[in-house]
Protein backbone atom coordinates (compact mmCIF):
# COMPACT_ATOMS: atom_id res chain seq x y z
CA UNK A 1 0.00 0.00 0.00
CA UNK A 2 3.12 2.40 0.63
CA UNK A 3 4.58 1.47 -2.58
CA UNK A 4 1.39 2.28 -4.31
CA UNK A 5 1.11 5.67 -2.45
CA UNK A 6 5.04 6.72 -3.46
CA UNK A 7 4.36 5.85 -7.12
CA UNK A 8 0.58 8.00 -7.37
CA UNK A 9 2.49 10.85 -5.45
CA UNK A 10 5.28 10.29 -8.31
CA UNK A 11 3.09 10.39 -10.60
CA UNK A 12 1.60 13.26 -9.89
CA UNK A 13 5.00 14.82 -9.76
CA UNK A 14 6.01 13.59 -12.97
CA UNK A 15 2.45 15.03 -14.34
CA UNK A 16 2.88 18.68 -12.77
CA UNK A 17 6.94 18.53 -14.32
CA UNK A 18 5.21 17.80 -17.51
CA UNK A 19 2.49 20.65 -17.47
CA UNK A 20 4.70 23.32 -16.02
CA UNK A 21 7.41 22.38 -19.22
CA UNK A 22 4.65 22.54 -21.55
CA UNK A 23 3.05 26.00 -20.32
CA UNK A 24 6.51 27.59 -19.97
CA UNK A 25 7.17 26.34 -24.05
CA UNK A 26 4.07 27.73 -24.78
CA UNK A 27 4.29 31.14 -23.19
CA UNK A 28 7.72 31.45 -23.72
CA UNK A 29 6.99 30.62 -28.28
CA UNK A 30 4.18 33.50 -27.80
CA UNK A 31 7.00 35.89 -27.96
CA UNK A 32 9.27 33.98 -30.76
CA UNK A 33 9.41 35.37 -34.13
CA UNK A 34 7.20 32.90 -36.25
CA UNK A 35 5.15 29.49 -34.34
CA UNK A 36 6.32 26.24 -34.36
CA UNK A 37 4.96 23.17 -35.44
CA UNK A 38 2.86 23.20 -31.95
CA UNK A 39 2.47 26.08 -30.44
CA UNK A 40 1.60 30.08 -31.86
CA UNK A 41 4.16 32.55 -32.03
CA UNK A 42 4.08 35.52 -31.72
CA UNK A 43 4.75 38.43 -34.76
CA UNK A 44 6.64 38.00 -37.98
CA UNK A 45 9.59 40.43 -38.04
CA UNK A 46 12.27 38.51 -40.26
CA UNK A 47 12.23 38.03 -43.84
CA UNK A 48 11.89 40.32 -47.02
CA UNK A 49 8.57 42.10 -47.09
CA UNK A 50 7.02 41.34 -50.49
CA UNK A 51 6.66 44.58 -53.14
CA UNK A 52 5.46 43.73 -56.31
CA UNK A 53 2.42 43.02 -58.86
CA UNK A 54 0.35 40.21 -57.46
CA UNK A 55 2.38 36.65 -57.29
CA UNK A 56 1.03 33.96 -59.25
CA UNK A 57 0.18 31.79 -55.43
CA UNK A 58 -0.08 28.53 -57.62
CA UNK A 59 3.20 27.39 -55.72
CA UNK A 60 1.43 27.52 -52.47
CA UNK A 61 -0.65 24.21 -53.79
CA UNK A 62 3.38 22.32 -53.26
CA UNK A 63 3.86 23.66 -50.05
CA UNK A 64 1.98 22.11 -47.00
CA UNK A 65 2.20 25.04 -44.42
CA UNK A 66 2.50 28.74 -44.75
CA UNK A 67 2.56 31.26 -41.18
CA UNK A 68 -0.19 33.43 -41.16
CA UNK A 69 -0.03 36.42 -38.00
CA UNK A 70 -3.00 38.94 -37.80
CA UNK A 71 -1.84 42.33 -36.84
CA UNK A 72 -4.68 42.18 -33.89
CA UNK A 73 -3.45 40.44 -31.48
CA UNK A 74 -0.29 40.01 -33.14
CA UNK A 75 0.09 36.27 -32.98
CA UNK A 76 0.88 34.10 -35.56
CA UNK A 77 0.11 29.97 -36.54
CA UNK A 78 0.86 27.79 -38.53
CA UNK A 79 -2.14 27.36 -41.61
CA UNK A 80 -2.98 25.04 -44.40
CA UNK A 81 -3.52 26.85 -47.83
CA UNK A 82 -4.20 26.40 -51.15
CA UNK A 83 -4.37 28.40 -54.68
CA UNK A 84 -7.42 28.60 -57.11
CA UNK A 85 -8.20 30.57 -59.76
CA UNK A 86 -4.89 33.12 -59.19
CA UNK A 87 -6.08 33.57 -55.45
CA UNK A 88 -4.64 32.14 -52.40
CA UNK A 89 -6.86 30.87 -48.97
CA UNK A 90 -6.83 30.02 -45.91
CA UNK A 91 -9.27 28.59 -43.59
CA UNK A 92 -10.01 26.95 -40.15
CA UNK A 93 -12.61 24.09 -39.78
CA UNK A 94 -14.49 22.17 -37.03
CA UNK A 95 -15.60 25.71 -36.14
CA UNK A 96 -19.33 24.53 -35.32
CA UNK A 97 -17.57 22.35 -32.99
CA UNK A 98 -16.94 22.28 -28.97
CA UNK A 99 -13.39 22.06 -29.51
CA UNK A 100 -13.56 24.34 -32.60
CA UNK A 101 -15.58 27.12 -30.61
CA UNK A 102 -13.15 27.17 -27.23
CA UNK A 103 -9.11 26.63 -29.43
CA UNK A 104 -9.76 28.77 -32.36
CA UNK A 105 -10.19 32.15 -31.61
CA UNK A 106 -8.05 33.44 -35.18
CA UNK A 107 -10.86 33.26 -36.77
CA UNK A 108 -13.51 35.60 -35.02
CA UNK A 109 -10.61 37.86 -34.95
CA UNK A 110 -9.92 38.09 -38.26
CA UNK A 111 -13.40 38.26 -39.37
CA UNK A 112 -13.32 41.83 -37.25
CA UNK A 113 -9.64 43.12 -38.38
CA UNK A 114 -8.51 40.43 -41.25
CA UNK A 115 -5.05 42.65 -41.71
CA UNK A 116 -2.31 39.90 -42.01
CA UNK A 117 1.00 39.10 -42.58
CA UNK A 118 2.13 35.36 -44.65
CA UNK A 119 5.39 34.19 -44.27
CA UNK A 120 6.47 31.59 -47.11
CA UNK A 121 9.89 30.57 -47.38
CA UNK A 122 10.84 33.55 -45.39
CA UNK A 123 9.05 36.10 -47.49
CA UNK A 124 6.47 38.08 -45.81
CA UNK A 125 3.36 38.62 -47.52
CA UNK A 126 0.80 41.84 -46.38
CA UNK A 127 -2.81 40.84 -47.02
CA UNK A 128 -6.37 40.71 -46.01
CA UNK A 129 -8.28 38.13 -44.86
CA UNK A 130 -11.75 38.22 -46.37
CA UNK A 131 -14.47 35.58 -45.57
CA UNK A 132 -16.12 33.22 -48.05
CA UNK A 133 -18.85 32.07 -47.36
CA UNK A 134 -20.94 30.96 -50.21
CA UNK A 135 -20.23 31.69 -54.37
CA UNK A 136 -19.28 30.53 -57.40
CA UNK A 137 -14.84 28.32 -57.35
CA UNK A 138 -16.15 26.82 -53.83
CA UNK A 139 -16.34 23.82 -55.60
CA UNK A 140 -12.91 23.41 -57.30
CA UNK A 141 -11.41 24.90 -53.87
CA UNK A 142 -12.83 22.24 -51.77
CA UNK A 143 -11.62 19.59 -54.23
CA UNK A 144 -8.86 20.81 -53.87
CA UNK A 145 -8.45 20.69 -50.40
CA UNK A 146 -10.01 17.37 -50.36
CA UNK A 147 -6.59 16.04 -52.66
CA UNK A 148 -4.36 18.35 -50.61
CA UNK A 149 -5.24 17.46 -47.68
CA UNK A 150 -7.29 14.42 -47.28
CA UNK A 151 -9.94 16.26 -45.99
CA UNK A 152 -13.78 16.11 -46.24
CA UNK A 153 -14.35 19.85 -47.12
CA UNK A 154 -17.33 20.76 -49.34
CA UNK A 155 -19.27 23.99 -50.19
CA UNK A 156 -22.23 22.59 -47.88
CA UNK A 157 -19.62 23.00 -44.81
CA UNK A 158 -18.23 26.62 -45.38
CA UNK A 159 -22.24 27.56 -46.12
CA UNK A 160 -23.03 26.21 -42.56
CA UNK A 161 -20.16 27.76 -40.93
CA UNK A 162 -17.92 24.20 -39.89
CA UNK A 163 -15.42 25.52 -42.36
CA UNK A 164 -14.22 29.14 -42.30
CA UNK A 165 -13.06 29.97 -45.47
CA UNK A 166 -10.84 33.12 -46.11
CA UNK A 167 -9.31 34.69 -49.32
CA UNK A 168 -5.74 36.31 -48.56
CA UNK A 169 -6.90 39.00 -50.82
CA UNK A 170 -4.23 41.95 -51.37
CA UNK A 171 -4.50 44.84 -48.55
CA UNK A 172 -4.99 48.01 -49.78
CA UNK A 173 -2.67 50.76 -48.50
CA UNK A 174 -4.59 52.77 -46.01
CA UNK A 175 -5.97 56.19 -47.27
CA UNK A 176 -6.57 54.57 -50.66
CA UNK A 177 -9.67 53.99 -52.57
Amino acid sequence: MIALKKAGVFGLWLLLILATAIVTAAIKQRSADGPNRVFSGGALVTGDLYRGVEPDWRFVNDIDTLELQLLNPEQSRRIWTASVDGKIYVWSGYMNSMVGKLWKSWPAQAEQDGRAILRIDGVRYERQLVRITSGAGLEALTALLNEKYGSKATPAAIDSGDLWMFEAAPRTPEGAQ
